[in-house]
């Protein structure tokens, strides 16, 4: 029977069952020194690590196919465990021993692999006869791997190993620790290459083939095997039984799939030299389908093909996809530029891929904890302020382009369309989409994206408004139709926008009315050039017996027309300006008049001053005004003029000042000179004049009257007449 270190440093055969030749320790030590030159053609015929290594290179080259290479840190930790045991046997073993000294260069030199512990040789080899060997051993671990039958690769392994740690713990090895290292080498380096191989099924398992359903099966098996073999460290720390850790290995090869496939999309193409938005709009939808189906393949062959087993399997691939989404939109959101690009990026990951639907399958199982954000928070909001950084100088431009379309319409000299009875621009119909349109899509994204949006719009659009304003005022397009159609769309701004979005374009408020009334002031003037000089022959002889008025009257019938196809707020307002004003001047020319009257002429003129109140008061009541507290003002003035009886002319006055508590002393002076009461009586009823006016400001001047406004605007210039009223 040869010695323990002669069987264990010779050739080894490829079965378990083929006769061990015995060897000369000085014969093997020759051939260690004589074969150096062919010691790769040697490595090639041993049966054990030469089979290993060329199933170890199979699935290598599998596994590089589609992911990146095996970690290393397995065979690390691997020859960390072995050289520590190794130096623990030798600290054991005899300080000295001629046959180890033999041996031992064989292993130092590395022209000698490791003997074939995995086949069940190197102990029959140094015990003589070993134990019973387990069925299927047949074929080596080495080849067993390759054909992917890994629980039996397992079991071999198993059971080699455990029989090496039964021949350490009854000393076999005292005096042969190389041999003992050698034969754990084999089974470390075997127990990694069936790790490698788990690897690569993993990686294998979402490529175009996939992988067959028993393999899996079998690949779930094994792990759960692998962790009831050895639940925990041994406590004399034999790394023989140590953990291999397969489960945390699985869910390693997992992510590293689950990147590989994700990177995989549009690799190589660097997010800047997409097309724009569309370009990297392109790559999300292509990544979003890879994830899709990739998940959905999970979902329906390869968790239940694990779960057969007792292993679950959807929550890792989920989690790892999830990460892999994640450092990929991460990688995208570093170098996205510009509003559009980033914007894709925002709604992808908000609305694309956090859909419930994403998958299109509500039956998946939820994670058992929740998972982290698709974008790191500080990503996230970076993310959101370059956006609206992007999206304020945007918006500032489409305004902009909407000035110069509108400024083209101008050139154009196009009339104003008609919507719904009143005159309309293009302009509210493109501001209002605008701003629609970005604060829809920011609060898709967040209701904090939104919020940033509409301060940006409504900053934006209180910054255009003056310089739209200006711009119209300035050019050749100023009409009736246009400015009315402009007036139309300040209140559809105010309208729809302010109440689309309550509280929170308030401050579009004050532009919005300086605007529109800019445009009812601009609108205003063209009327008052147009009647002004209508109001010269009033108060005159030829007036007296000649209807000078209704000329001025149907230019303002002719002006409210456009005020029918303005929006009806506004188109009140003016009217009642107009109205105003109408009252206003034909006031202002009775107190100033070219000539006075006297005698019958006076009251001649007090009647057609009372028919003119009369025709002006239809005319507006007619048009629909709803000035009525401006119809007494042009009768009272007339009554005073024509009142016979003088003592009631001061119930006239009260009556005038209670109506209109804007009225001055001035216009009381200029009233009482038209008449020519006399110093002492004109004296009395100024008196009582400044008491009304007195007591009118206590109760709160104007305001007692609502506010109202029109002896205020009227200029009485000084007269001899009114001075002698005076005195």
């Amino acid at each position: 029977m040869p010695s323990p270190q002669t069987a264990a440093s010779g050739p080894e055969p490829h079965s378990p069952r083929e006769p061990v030749a015995p060897q000369i320790p000085a014969q093997g030590t020759r051939r260690a020194s004589s074969e150096d030159a062919s010691s790769a053609h040697r490595e090639g015929l041993r049966p054990g690590l030469g089979t290993f290594r060329r199933a170890f290179s199979k699935a290598s080259q599998r596994a590089s196919g589609c992911a990146p290479q095996e970690d290393p840190g397995l065979l690390r930790r691997s020859s960390r465990f072995l050289f520590r045991s190794l130096w623990h046997a030798l600290d054991e073993g005899p300080a000295a021993d001629p046959i180890q000294a033999t041996t031992g260069p064989r292993v130092a030199h590395g022209r000698e692999a490791p003997s074939r512990a995995t086949d069940g040789v190197s102990a029959q080899s140094s015990t003589g006869v070993g134990p019973a060997e387990p069925e299927g051993e047949d074929k080596s671990v080495a080849d067993l791997i390759t054909e992917r039958k890994l629980l039996a690769a397992f079991e071999q392994l198993r059971h080699l190993e455990t029989r090496l740690v039964a021949e350490k713990a009854s000393r076999t090895f005292e005096q042969d620790p190389t041999g003992f290292a050698r034969r754990a080498m084999d089974v470390c380096l075997h127990y990694d290459g069936l790790a490698a191989e788990i690897g690569a099924i993993v990686l294998e398992t979402l490529g175009p083939d996939g992988v067959d359903a028993a393999v899996l099966a079998e690949l779930a098996r094994v792990v759960r095997a692998e962790e009831e073999a050895h639940p925990e460290p041994p406590a004399d720390g034999d790394f023989l039984r140590t953990p291999r850790h397969w489960r945390q290995h699985w869910e390693d090869a997992v992510r590293r799939s689950a990147q590989a496939r994700v990177q995989q999309v549009s690799a190589g193409e660097a997010p800047g030299a997409a097309e724009g938005a569309s370009g990297l709009a392109q790559l999300l939808a292509e990544l979003g389908r890879l994830v899709r189906r990739d998940l959905q393949k999970v979902q329906l062959e390869v968790h239940p093909a694990y779960a057969a087993a007792g292993y679950p399997a959807w929550e890792a691939y989920l989690r790892a996809f999830h990460g892999a989404v994640a450092q990929r939109l991460q990688e995208l959101a570093h170098d996205a530029r510009g509003c559009e690009q980033l914007y894709v990026l925002l709604d992808w990951a908000s609305n694309v891929y956090s859909s419930p639907d994403f998958l299109g399958s509500q039956d998946l199982a939820l994670p058992s904890e929740p998972l982290p954000p698709l974008l790191a928070p500080d990503v996230w909001a970076r993310l959101e302020s370059d956006y609206t950084s992007f999206l304020e100088t945007k918006i500032a431009s489409c305004f902009g382009g909407i000035l110069q379309v509108e400024q083209s319409r101008w050139v154009a000299a196009e009339a104003p369309d008609m919507l719904q009875g009143h005159y309309h621009t293009p302009l509210s119909i493109d501001v209002r989409m605008l701003v629609a349109e970005h604060v829809k899509a920011a609060g898709a994204i967040s209701a904090e994206l939104e919020a940033t949006t509409l301060r940006i719009c409504a900053r934006a659009l209180g910054l255009f408004l003056p310089r739209f304003e200006k711009a119209f005022l300035e050019s050749g397009a100023v009409s009736e139709p246009n400015l009315c159609a402009n007036i139309n769309a300040c209140e559809e701004f105010r309208t729809h926008l302010l109440a689309r979005f309550p509280g929170s374009l308030e401050e579009l408020e004050k532009p919005l009315v300086a605007a529109t009334c800019a445009f009812q002031k601009r609108l205003l003037q063209g009327l008052q050039g147009d009647v002004q000089p209508l109001f010269k022959v009033l108060c005159t002889k030829a007036w007296l017996t000649q209807d000078v008025l209704q000329p001025l009257l149907d230019k303002v019938v002719a002006f409210a027309g456009h005020l029918e196809h303005v929006v009806p707020p506004r188109a009140q307002e003016t009217l009642q300006e107009v109205h105003r004003y109408v009252v206003r001047e034909y006031l202002a020319q009775a107190l100033s008049p070219p000539e006075r009257f006297r005698g019958v002429e006076r009251v001649s003129g007090s009647q057609k001053m009372g028919l003119d109140a009369q025709a002006i008061g239809n005319t507006f009541q007619g048009l629909g005004s709803e000035a009525t507290w401006l119809s007494r003002a042009i009768p009272c003035v007339a009554d005073i003029l024509g009142e016979t009886y003088k003592d009631d002319i001061r119930r006239h006055l009260e009556t005038l000042i209670g109506s209109y508590p804007d009225i001055r002393r001035d216009h009381v002076l200029a009233i009482l000179a038209l008449r020519r009461l006399g110093r002492r009586r004109n004296q009395h009823l100024l008196t009582h004049a400044q008491d009304l006016l007195r007591a009118a400001a206590k109760a709160g001047g104007p305001g007692a009257a609502g506010g109202h406004v029109l002896f205020e605007e009227i200029e009485v210039p000084t007269s001899m007449d009114v001075l002698i009223t005076c005195l």
